[in-house]
């Protein structure tokens, strides 16, 4: 059971791990070890033989955790006088609904957004309906739906921090890690489809100009092998 993600002091914290033992810690497990490889392409892929919903399960308790954190990093910056919207910049602005306390969508600010979309999916992860922790029990049928809505508000996060808080995150050093989380996480998102493009458009010019980066630098890789290969050293 994943418990106590948000308290009154607003204290950001990613949620509980995978239980030891269990098929998701494995899976976990050869994600983290794929990814420290260095192929984050590699590292997304649905590994053979596997269970699509346990891995998108695995995933997407891993990016919740990784966002949390992230956004931990400039709490102190993003307040109601600060970010008195939730926004990706000035063309994007973001209502919150849940579609049960909360229907109608409303403004709020931007922290205020975020702790109630952290607070929403730390629900869903916790309900054994919809991620249940038993080996073999289905996921339900709306399962890949509820997903992809988790993908798209997670990314609103990764909007929100780049468009507000990025000159914050580089004062603290962090740019290069939040490249990397975000890149893992677009990666992901299009190995399975899980965001609309026209939703990514707040941030489209980054996501082409990391995909292009990371071609380059695979292309580098390859060419280094190849030389590597055909050396007479």
């Amino acid at each position: 059971m994943i418990k106590g993600f948000f308290n009154k002091s607003k204290t950001f914290k990613p949620v509980k791990g995978h239980p030891k033992g269990t098929k998701r810690d494995e899976l976990h497990r050869i994600a983290k070890a794929t990814l420290g490889s260095g192929n984050m392409k590699d590292a997304v892929v649905l590994p053979k033989g596997e269970d699509i919903g346990e891995w998108l399960a695995v995933n997407t308790v891993d990016f919740f955790n990784e966002i949390s954190l992230l956004y931990g990093t400039v709490t102190d910056y993003c307040t109601a006088q600060n970010c008195p919207i939730m926004s990706a910049g000035a063309r994007y602005e973001y209502l919150w609904a849940d579609g049960t306390k909360v229907k109608k969508p409303i403004r709020v600010s931007a922290p205020e957004y975020v702790d109630s979309l952290m607070s929403w999916i730390e629900n869903q992860l916790n309900n054994e309906q919809i991620f249940p922790l038993q080996l073999g029990t289905p996921f339900p049928k709306n399962f890949t739906s509820i997903i992809k809505t988790i993908f798209k508000r997670l990314f609103r996060v990764y909007g929100h921090i780049y468009h507000s808080h990025f000159p914050k995150i580089v004062g603290l050093g962090a740019e290069a890690h939040l490249n990397t989380c975000f890149k893992h996480f677009i990666f992901f998102v299009d190995e399975f489809n899980l965001i609309d493009p026209k939703e990514l458009a707040p941030l489209q010019d980054l996501i082409a100009s990391l995909k292009e980066n990371h071609a380059a630098s695979e292309s580098l890789v390859l060419a280094t092998d190849d030389h590597a290969v055909s050396s007479p050293y």
